[in-house]
């Protein structure tokens, strides 16, 4: 092992990181849980640890148990449907491929997630996603082996329906993302009910500080509707700019709408229609993506005008 803390810590940051996403939701609570984690490694008796990637995500996974207790208050008077931060690309173990890293962060799995409670969260994404033995999970959880166990079934049990089914090529999955965002900011319903899934879900999550669905909306009629009373309200006019991106695993899209509002899109899409939109309008939870605007846009935002 090597003396230095820095060099150690440093091949694990990327998983840890992910771990602490999977947990919290949060890119900021993650990047925390990973910096505190490191302080505490830079403290520790190093040569004593006999696995370093097992003595890390305990750290981690503590950390974040804490900071769930923190925020269940909170969480239970948050406003319309909870979302998880979005996070540009994908993040998680090394050595994912790129569709293993699609299936843990998607905001499909993430909402599994959230439902379950902060231990199961644990059980489960110490054992099945970062492969710590239930010995391991046990003494990270202050339980019991068979416990730990149980935990993870009844979270599998859970997780798997929540499963992402990706199902298309890239270029066409670019094709179907290119149709919807022109035919949304246009109002299209006709194409728009091409592009939809019957059983499509719309969720939205303003947080109380932005306008947003109060619940998720099912159904392509509904969701065509939706899209065009947006369209509508915003004079048809296409957003004050945009970037087409990857978030969560999943194709979408980064705007500043016409009012100045900045918002995140994520589609799922499944053989070629799109099963579910994911639109993230709370400020508080795209502060993070600030950076990737232009700088007279994002000087715009911090001043609260809007250039014409």
């Amino acid at each position: 092992m090597t003396n230095d803390p820095a060099k150690a810590f440093e091949p694990h940051r990327r998983r840890l990181f992910g771990l602490a996403y999977r947990m919290t939701g949060s890119v900021a609570e993650a990047e925390d849980a990973v910096q505190d984690a490191y302080l505490k490694w830079h403290d520790t008796d190093r040569e004593a640890i006999r696995d370093t990637r097992a003595y890390l995500s305990t750290v981690v996974t503590r950390l974040c148990l804490d900071r769930l207790r923190e925020r269940r208050r909170s969480r239970e008077s948050y406003v319309g449907p909870w979302l998880p931060e979005p996070l540009p690309g994908a993040a998680g173990n090394q050595g994912e491929t790129d569709e293993e890293l699609a299936d843990d962060v998607s905001f499909a799995l993430m909402l599994a997630l959230e439902r379950l409670s902060p231990l199961e969260r644990a059980a489960f994404l110490l054992h099945d996603v970062f492969e710590l033995d239930f010995r391991e999970v046990a003494s990270t959880l202050d339980r019991s082996a068979t416990a730990c166990r149980r935990l993870a079934s009844r979270a599998r049990v859970h997780v798997q329906a929540g499963r992402p089914r990706f199902s298309v090529s890239s270029q066409h999955r670019d094709q179907v993302v290119d149709a919807f965002l022109g035919a949304a900011r246009s109002g299209d319903t006709e194409t728009l009910r091409t592009l939809l899934a019957e059983d499509v879900v719309f969720h939205s999550d303003g947080g109380g500080r932005k306008v947003a669905a109060l619940k998720p909306i099912p159904g392509a009629e509904r969701v065509a509707r939706l899209l065009w009373a947006i369209a509508r309200r915003a004079s048809w006019a296409g957003p004050l700019w945009s970037e087409q991106l990857e978030l969560n695993g999943m194709p979408g899209s980064l705007s500043v709408e016409p009012d100045g509002t900045l918002q995140s899109t994520a589609l799922a899409i499944v053989d070629g229609r799109i099963e579910a939109i994911y639109v993230v309008r709370n400020p508080h939870k795209l502060a993070h993506l600030l950076p990737r605007l232009p700088e007279g846009i994002r000087a715009s935002l911090a001043t609260g005008d809007t250039p014409d």
